[in-house]
């Protein structure tokens, strides 16, 4: 069979007949609700309870703390709208990779998914799970009960994202929406406590303004660290375009809907905070949700911990979802190998690819400390956001008559590409640290591996029988990228 699901055959009078076969592809599953649901469910996981501090400490005032927390949103929209763009014009799953292949070298797109594949996403699935993990172990505590290892919860929560991605792209979809909604059920609890403490004076605790306000560059680019790591997400949906029904559609106004909600309710989370435990109490919690359910909820204050429990494993499984499908994108393109971008002949899910991440993942909980580790490479990721954006600027060039179902106003990716230029620098310039080196050298270290066997092609013929192995073992099949009439 060809690679397009045509085959051909002798007919019964001797004649080539010519049959066509289902080629075996993901499903479009994912709707505006859905597609909304995983950007929400994604951005929203634990920064929202751990951000405010560093935020509000790099700012030093109320004031500029709320601002930071909105112009982030701001900054992630326009993002979102750059990514929209480029989305609707290359309809591939794989997002920042599949952008950087059309618009730029190929090896830009290796290294992208190099850096991806084996820190940036597993890392941040660890990192989310282990949080839930801590949570988790609350509920033990209350209960009275012997409390298990955090790392053991947290692999068990990979373990358990990783069938639900592997069984139905569908069950995935369900589970980002339900939890997306309990988590804003939840979070909404914090508004509305916010706005009865607001009516009951907690507005005092606001009038500081901009009182004690940072007058360092430095510091506030800092703030936008803490801030756009509750944010980081906003780009979830274009890695899994091929996935998404209507994608000239939905895809923009899901970007649009999902970022501009939660910038909102960021917002009036943070206002809550500062209503109920004023910039002290804020300052001197180390667990912000817990503390301000201690003091609205009283005994009901467990209310808080679900809420993050809710909000992690959401977010963690949007992470896994959207990881997968660029890893499947890479091997796809033959940059990671190929038998990674099959699919399974049933279910329709990449499943070798959510294996991988999930595996790393697990490997990545075993260590004592992980956080030091993403904060090495945490520079990296809002390089690459950069360079893709800048992509919108090089495929106008190259590609200036390609049909362009959204075509966003100039500006908008030039003014992300210089907020994601300044991002980076600062923090460097801040507190240089041989960290910044080391995650450089990293990054580079993916050509030890790109020239031999993307450029070269060296032994690519001693994985066949592996292949073909994990094929029958896996019920998995090539899944060539064919695309869909959507006009």
């Amino acid at each position: 069979m060809s690679a397009d699901g045509v085959r051909q055959r002798n007919g019964k009078n001797g004649d080539v007949e010519f049959e066509v076969e289902p080629v075996v592809k993901l499903k479009r599953n994912v709707g505006i609700i859905s597609g909304t649901s995983f950007i929400v469910g994604s951005i929203i996981g634990s920064g929202i309870f751990i951000s405010p501090k560093g935020v509000l400490t790099e700012t030093g005032s109320v004031g500029l703390s709320l601002i930071v927390w909105g112009a982030s949103g701001v900054l992630s929209l326009l993002g979102a709208l750059s990514y929209a763009e480029l989305g609707t014009l290359i309809p591939k799953s794989g997002a920042e990779y599949s952008y950087f292949l059309e618009a730029t070298l190929p090896v830009i797109a290796y290294l992208f998914s190099w850096t991806r594949t084996i820190v940036l996403q597993p890392s941040g699935v660890a990192i989310i799970c282990m949080t839930f993990a801590s949570y988790m172990t609350t509920f033990f505590e209350y209960c009275g009960s012997p409390v298990p290892p955090e790392k053991l919860i947290a692999v068990l929560a990979i373990f358990t994202l990783c069938i639900i991605n592997c069984y139905d792209t569908s069950w995935a979809a369900y589970v980002q929406v339900f939890f997306t909604a309990a988590k804003l059920i939840a979070i909404a609890i914090i508004v509305i406590g916010g706005f009865v403490k607001l009516g009951q004076g907690g507005h005092v605790e606001l009038q500081d303004g901009f009182k004690g306000t940072t007058d360092s560059p430095s510091r506030i680019a800092l703030s936008f660290y803490d801030a756009m790591w509750a944010y980081d997400g906003w780009n979830t949906l274009n890695f899994l375009t091929e996935e998404l029904k209507d994608p000239f559609k939905n895809l923009p106004r899901a970007n649009v809907f999902g970022v501009t909600l939660v910038t909102i309710v960021y917002i009036l989370t943070n206002i809550s905070y500062l209503a109920v435990l004023g910039a002290d109490g804020l300052l001197a919690s180390s667990a912000v949700a817990v503390d301000w359910g201690k003091e609205m909820l009283g005994s009901a204050y467990i209310i808080m911990p679900i809420a993050v429990l809710f909000s992690t494993f959401g977010a963690a499984n949007g992470l896994c979802y959207s990881s997968g499908r660029m890893v499947y994108a890479a091997a796809r393109e033959c940059h990671l190998p190929e038998v990674l971008s099959f699919v399974h002949v049933k279910r329709y899910t990449p499943l070798p690819s959510v294996i991988v991440t999930c595996v790393i993942a697990v490997l990545m909980v075993i260590p004592a400390d992980i956080g030091s580790l993403i904060d090495f490479f945490s520079f990296a990721a809002w390089l690459f956001y950069g360079m893709a954006v800048s992509c919108v600027l090089v495929l106008r060039i190259r590609r200036p008559d390609a049909h362009r179902p959204i075509k966003v106003f100039i500006l908008i990716p030039i003014i992300f590409a210089l907020c994601s230029i300044y991002l980076v620098l600062a923090p460097i310039i801040q507190d240089p640290r041989l960290e910044f080196l080391y995650a450089f050298l990293f990054i580079i270290g993916g050509l030890l591996f790109y020239i031999p066997f993307v450029v070269y092609k060296l032994d690519r013929g001693c994985f066949d029988k592996v292949t073909i192995f994990l094929q029958l073992a896996c019920e998995i099949a090539p899944s060539p990228y064919v695309p869909d009439d959507l006009n």
